[in-house]
């Protein structure tokens, strides 16, 4: 497949490109240009350590990413590409992937793994609004040591999500909105794993409940494991 780079715009454009961008981050259902794809990057490896994400050579985020930390959607042509991430003290790549994006798609990229064993776990984002009047919740199980994971409203009798092992995301599923939390709950048991800290289902937005971090930590510099529910942009 033939490299693109993003598409160079002139000064008006870009103001325009501006106040688009402003307006669409905050509140995403389909993707309006057929020939544009966009990306994100989040840091989910389960460290202290924050990192830069570039893409085809220029970074993406304006401050390296803590774990959870997430960079927006960034336009480009369909093609492939090059995704690179480095500590925040230095360029040197510690991963680098190659991306392919097609057309009219929006995509997430998740950094997994320990340091020592980095890698990428890309998905397609189906942001679509079948109702207007609900929020929209994907489960993603990143914890490279946590057994098959179920998702649930705390204090819920019935699940929202199950089965979903390491590097295995569901599909977006619709929540009333409101403010509450989730857990993670063992498939095989029912334990909860892990809970989310209370935040606020907006209607009309899609957000990650993403299981990371570690079960068993091996030292102080790895993050036991959590559950986080994140805003996508």
């Amino acid at each position: 497949m033939k490299n693109f780079t993003p598409f160079r715009f002139k000064p008006l454009t870009l103001l325009v490109l501006a106040a688009f961008t402003a307006f669409t981050s905050c509140k995403k259902t389909e993707t309006a240009d057929p020939t544009i794809a966009y990306i994100r990057v989040i840091n989910t490896s389960p460290s202290l350590a924050t990192y830069n994400a570039y893409f085809n050579g220029t970074i993406v985020n304006t401050a390296a990413l803590p774990f959870g930390g997430s960079a927006s959607y960034t336009a480009y042509a369909a093609g492939s590409y090059s995704l690179k991430f480095t500590t925040a003290s230095s360029t040197e790549s510690l991963l680098t992937k190659t991306i392919a994006l097609s057309a009219s798609t929006y995509y997430s990229s998740y950094l997994i793994n320990k340091p020592a064993a980095l890698d990428v776990y890309t998905i397609g984002d189906d942001l679509s609004l079948p109702a207007t009047d609900k929020a929209y919740i994907r489960f993603i199980n990143l914890s490279p040591d946590a057994p098959a994971l179920d998702l649930a409203k705390t204090g819920a009798t019935t699940t929202l999500i199950t089965n979903k092992a390491f590097k295995n995301a569901s599909a977006f599923v619709a929540v009333d909105a409101g403010t509450y939390t989730f857990d993670a709950k063992e498939t095989s048991t029912g334990t909860v794993k892990a809970t989310t800290a209370s935040t606020s289902f907006l209607a009309g937005y899609h957000y990650d409940i993403i299981c990371g971090g570690l079960v068993t930590p091996a030292n102080d510099t790895e993050r036991a494991l959590s559950l986080q529910a994140i805003l996508i942009k």
